[in-house]
Formats: C-alpha cells, structure tokens, sequence
C-alpha cells in the first residue's frame, strides 16, 4: 500500500492551516494567521494545530532564532488526490464515471465543463 493510501484525512481547522502553508511555502505562526481569513483564530489555536499537523506528517519546521518557521511536507496534488481518491472509493463505490454522472444530474457540471475534462483526461492517459 502506497504513503498516499496511509495519509491521514485533516480536520477543516487542519486543512486550512494546510492551505495557508502550500501557500506561503514557509512561515511563522504569525504569518500564518495573517493569510487567514476573519475572524482570525488566536495564535495558540494555530499553534496548536500546527504542531498536530507536525505530528501527522503533514508539516515540518526550522528553527530561527526564538521562532519556528513552518514548511508543508505533503505537496498539496498529494493530498488532493488522496482526497478525491477517498471521495469516490466512500461515496462512489470506486467509480469516477458515477462520480461525473451524480454532478452532471445535479446540474453542477455543464457540457463544455466535461469536455475539458475530457480533453485533460486524454491529455494525461498513457500512450
């Protein structure tokens, strides 16, 4: 089985963390929160959940100075795969076509929407 298959799935707190990190690239707490959105969290709250995200594997950090500046170890594409990976196994019994066709019912996704889709699809596919 795959690290991919062993990634631990985050809490929303978690993931938005996550994102300001694969967007910072690196930072302290206190920039973090700055990329936030309002309300902002308190600095012992993001702290906290970026030391559980340590734990998890998701972040690592260096020591500069007195601080500690924060760095993802997960690349955001892995975990976005994982993510729809598990989406589709939990929701779709494992099939992408049941997936497209649920949204395509609910009207989510218009025609020129799958034939990009499509055309990425081709693009990526193994010749």
């Amino acid at each position: 089985m795959s690290w991919e298959m062993n990634m631990k799935q985050l809490t929303k707190a978690e993931e938005e963390i996550m994102q300001a990190l694969w967007q910072l690239k690196k930072a302290n707490v206190k920039t973090i929160i700055q990329v936030l959105p309002e309300p902002k969290p308190a600095y012992n709250t993001v702290s906290t959940i970026v030391r559980i995200l340590e734990s998890k594997g998701f972040v690592d950090h260096e020591k500069q100075g007195k601080g500690h500046f924060y760095f993802p170890v997960v690349a955001k594409e892995s975990y976005s795969n994982q993510s729809i990976n598990k989406l589709v196994d939990n929701y779709f019994q494992g099939s992408f076509k049941s997936m497209v066709s649920f949204f395509v019912q609910k009207n989510d996704v218009d025609v020129k929407d799958i034939e990009t889709l499509l055309n990425e699809i081709n693009k990526n596919k193994p010749q």
